[in-house]
């Protein structure tokens, strides 16, 4: 069942902070890390976990993955994701890293990404 695979996605504290930042705008993984202080395989598993139940879509750059949400999620689910952008809007949590990520683009200060064979070498970051 679509929906109950649906709900069961949106079922964790970190997935729902996850889809708040990705409502912002299309983000990559590192920069998701980054805002929420979690680690890379972490906030992989939940991003594919949002995949799968269709509430967002990725596209690859190099080695880097961004995602953003799935438009026919949204054009599907309209109430639930206007209940959904409601709700951040009072959970701590979610407006904490809403501003941290408002902040860190303003700044310049994103996060820039690494790749495995620079940070080895310690060569320059690359934006991702």
């Amino acid at each position: 069942m679509e929906l109950e695979k649906t709900l069961k996605a949106l079922g964790d504290s970190n997935r729902l902070r996850i889809l708040n930042l990705v409502m912002q705008g299309e983000l990559c993984v590192c920069e998701i890390e980054e805002i929420l202080g979690l680690s890379q395989t972490n906030v992989s598993r939940h991003l594919n976990r949002l995949s799968v139940a269709g509430a967002l879509k990725s596209r690859k750059n190099a080695q880097w993955v961004f995602y953003r949400i799935n438009d026919d999620f949204m054009s599907e689910h309209p109430l639930l994701v206007e209940y959904l952008a409601l709700s951040f809007e009072k959970i701590d949590a979610c407006r904490l890293d809403t501003d941290k990520l408002k902040n860190k683009k303003a700044s310049g200060t994103l996060m820039q990404c690494w790749s495995d064979t620079d940070r080895k070498n310690g060569k320059q970051k690359e934006r991702c």
